[in-house]
């Protein structure tokens, strides 16, 4: 499994300066692989920020509504487990209009919308194009994740390991695609399968 490093950041910080997660696992299929990556980052007692940049230059955005099924635009996706004692994840899928679908469960079947357990809390999400890419930018609450899992804030310290992975796909686009940062090893395509995520750690010094 990859592991990719969650870096606290303090005030100020510039995307250039945080590790990337290359999306660049297609194993249903390479007929397209746009170049996309993923990077998160910690503000400590606060939020996680997530940015993710995918080169395409005609995006397919349909949907605007919240858990439309964006999943058959061109979308990216960040699912994650933040609680080792609870198997439940979150799947966060976004297209680039900035809608959000995200949902809480175990698997695939037993999924609760996330609106449904936070009061109405969800993820800010907001999307932008530049120049042949679009990008995403996401803000998930570490209230939020209280909400979900009980956990206080200030468990996401330094050494702190959770897991997750990242995606981009579109199952309704020109040419219907699915990739991964930590390969997913089943026969054919399914995002719904925690036993294949990555380990996310929490680095040590903020910048």
């Amino acid at each position: 499994m990859k592991e990719y490093t969650v870096m606290p950041i303090g005030s100020s910080f510039v995307w250039d300066e945080i590790p990337r997660a290359q999306i660049d696992s297609y194993p249903w299929g390479q007929a397209y692989m746009p170049r996309t990556f993923a990077q998160l980052v910690l503000r400590p007692g606060d939020c996680f920020l997530l940015r993710m940049v995918c080169e395409e230059c005609e995006p397919r955005a349909i949907y605007r509504n919240y858990n439309d099924p964006v999943y058959t635009d061109s979308c990216m996706e960040f699912f994650a487990s933040y609680c080792d004692t609870d198997a439940r994840y979150i799947n966060m899928e976004m297209n680039a209009n900035g809608t959000l679908l995200s949902c809480v469960g175990a698997d695939r079947q037993s999924r609760v919308p996330l609106a449904d357990l936070t009061g109405g809390q969800l993820p800010g999400v907001c999307a932008e194009r530049h120049g042949g890419a679009w990008i995403l930018h996401a803000q998930i609450p570490l209230s939020l994740l209280k909400q979900v899992y009980g956990i206080s804030p200030d468990t996401f310290a330094p050494g702190f390991a959770f897991r997750g992975n990242f995606y981009k796909c579109g199952d309704k686009t020109d040419v219907a695609h699915y990739g991964m940062w930590n390969p997913v090893l089943t026969p054919t395509p399914d995002f719904h399968r925690p036993e294949f995520f990555g380990t996310l750690r929490i680095g040590g010094n903020a910048l």
